[in-house]
């Protein structure tokens, strides 16, 4: 049997992979010197409400090959067949992981029919990703055809986020302290894309929260292929009036046909804080694989 596994970088909300029986392996992190598991043993609100506490020793590691190889055996048991979509290599060393897993496994089960592909993305255009090649899954697509189109769609998803402090960017180094603190003094909000590479990038920065989400929906109109055609994924860091406020002006400008929406997890929002806000979305047409998208 062919099977489709992410991991929880991905962000798809729980209700999604409940409904598709996903199986999402969990990004680790620690806390004070304990480690917990993105939506296992440690979920949303609570993470934020820890993050928010400046005096708590708050980090993320990305998944290692005993805990890939743990997650791959039963496949392998069993003789299924495995894409496994993973958080980008621009962010994390999550694929090197993984392929190091991989090649323990077959030295048990050499048959084993395992590929694994670099997302590129982080959050929930990782998670937009991971859902088009789901339901080209339960469509019946060969896996040939889904690893084809994982490739063209990684090539085409933009993502575009701002964050409400940049204390967390100056802490993960992202932003020097000294530029960092100017910003916040003068109110400044980065604009962040990832890249082709899979790589975080500053695109430019403007003053104001309400400016950096109408410069998230500027950024969607003007790179985004016929979005009232496409379902648009929208993200959020438990910043619940910046969701409804990027969501209404999506509305009113986008049009988007369908909306995916999700919190962002420990393993982005670990680097951004509480109030990081993303878009992304498709800049070519689906029309190759509506077939299987249908």
């Amino acid at each position: 049997m062919l099977r489709i596994i992410t991991d929880s970088a991905s962000d798809l909300p729980k209700e999604y992979i409940t409904a598709h029986q996903l199986h999402v392996i969990p990004t680790p992190v620690v806390i004070d010197e304990t480690d917990y598991f993105d939506g296992k043993t440690i979920q949303t609100k609570d993470f934020y409400n820890i993050l928010d506490d400046t005096k708590r020793d708050i980090r993320t590691y990305h998944i290692n090959p005993a805990m890939f190889e743990e997650a791959f055996l039963p496949y392998a048991q069993a003789g299924d067949s495995v894409i496994y979509i993973c958080f980008s290599t621009g962010i994390a060393g999550t694929f090197n992981a993984a392929n190091i897993a991989k090649a323990n496994v077959l030295e048990q089960y050499p048959d084993f029919d395992l590929t694994i592909i670099d997302s590129k993305s982080a959050s929930i255009g990782f998670g937009l990703l991971v859902s088009k090649l789901v339901t080209m899954l339960e469509n019946g697509a060969p896996k040939e055809t889904i690893i084809e189109a994982a490739d063209y769609f990684i090539s085409h998803i933009h993502h575009v986020f701002t964050v409400h402090t940049l204390a967390y960017l100056i802490k993960g180094g992202r932003l020097s302290k000294f530029k960092g603190t100017i910003a916040e003094t003068l109110d400044m909000k980065p604009i962040l894309i990832v890249d082709k590479d899979g790589s975080l990038q500053v695109l430019k920065t403007v003053r104001g929260r309400k400016k950096s989400l109408k410069a998230l929906i500027d950024y969607a109109k003007s790179n985004g292929y016929e979005l009232s055609s496409q379902t648009v994924a929208f993200c959020h860091g438990e910043d619940e009036n910046a969701l409804q406020f990027l969501l209404a002006l999506a509305d009113e400008e986008l049009k988007p046909k369908d909306k995916l929406i999700s919190t962002v997890g420990c393993a982005i929002g670990a680097h951004t804080g509480r109030g990081i806000v993303g878009v992304c979305f498709l800049d070519a047409s689906e029309e190759k694989y509506k077939e299987f998208l249908s």
